[in-house]
C-alpha cells in the first residue's frame, strides 16, 4: 500500500466518509461499511480529497487531456482533481454535465471546456455502472475517447451477472478503472492497525460471501 493510500483511508475514517456498522444496500445487502463522499463537505476536505485523486492519477502514469464530472456527485470531485493536478503541475481543462440541456444564454449541456482528446471520467463510486455509461455516451457523442475513470473507492464487491462493477466497466468499454484504494486495500490496513479488528472480522466475512 502506498503513503497517499493510507492517508486516504485515514482521511476518509476521521471525515465520517467511511463508516462501520450495518448498512442496507440497494442491491438488498446488508454491508458492514459504508463509503460516502458526499461527507467531504467542507473546503479543506474537498481539497484533500481533489489531491487523492490526483495521486492516484499520477501514480497511474495514465496519458490524458482532460476530466469529466458526471452531475452531480462528480462535479465538485472533477474541479477539485482538476485544482490539485495544477498544484502538482499539470494543468488540464475539465467538464461536467447537466441532468438537463439548457435552452438558454449559452445554452447546451455540458459547462467547462469542449470535450476533446482523451477523456477520464471522476466520480465517488461505481455501483450499477449507469453514471459510466451516461457518461461515456455523452464523451463519444462530442468526438472525444474515455480513457479511464477515476474513482474514490473500489467494493470488488461482486454484482447480479457474477462480476464486479469495475471489471464489467473495463469489459464493456476497455477502459481502466482507477481506485484511490480497494477494499483489498482496506483490509491490508487493517490488518497492520491495531484498531478496528472487529470491523475487520464482519468485512472479511462479507468480502467471503460477496467478494469478486
Amino acid at each position: 500500500m502506498l503513503d497517499y493510500q493510507r492517508e486516504f483511508i485515514e482521511f476518509a475514517i476521521k471525515s465520517g466518509a467511511l463508516r462501520f456498522g450495518r448498512f442496507n444496500l440497494k442491491s438488498g445487502r446488508q454491508s458492514p461499511y459504508f463509503f460516502n463522499a458526499g461527507s467531504f463537505y467542507n473546503g479543506d476536505a474537498l481539497r484533500r480529497l481533489g489531491h487523492f485523486y490526483a495521486q492516484a492519477l499520477a501514480h497511474s502514469r495514465l496519458e490524458y487531456d482532460m476530466l469529466y464530472g458526471p452531475a452531480y456527485k462528480g462535479i465538485p470531485l472533477v474541479c477539485a482533481t482538476a485544482i490539485a493536478l495544477a498544484e502538482l503541475g499539470k494543468n488540464v481543462e475539465y467538464a461536467f454535465n447537466r441532468k438537463e440541456a439548457k435552452g438558454y444564454g449559452e445554452g447546451g449541456r455540458l459547462i467547462g471546456a469542449p470535450l476533446k482528446g482523451r477523456v477520464v471520467i471522476v466520480d465517488d463510486v461505481i455501483t450499477a455502472g449507469i453514471s459510466v455509461r451516461e457518461s461515456v455516451e455523452i464523451i463519444t457523442a462530442f468526438g472525444a475517447l474515455p480513457c479511464a475513470v477515476a474513482i474514490a473507492l473500489d467494493r470488488q464487491e461482486i454484482g447480479a451477472n457474477g462480476r464486479s462493477a469495475a471489471s464489467e466497466v473495463q469489459e464493456r468499454y476497455a477502459i481502466p478503472v482507477l481506485a484511490i484504494v480497494t477494499l483489498e486495500d482496506m483490509i491490508a490496513y487493517f490488518k497492520c492497525s491495531d484498531r478496528f479488528q472487529e470491523e475487520l472480522n464482519a468485512i472479511l466475512a462479507y468480502r467471503a460471501r460477496f467478494g469478486a
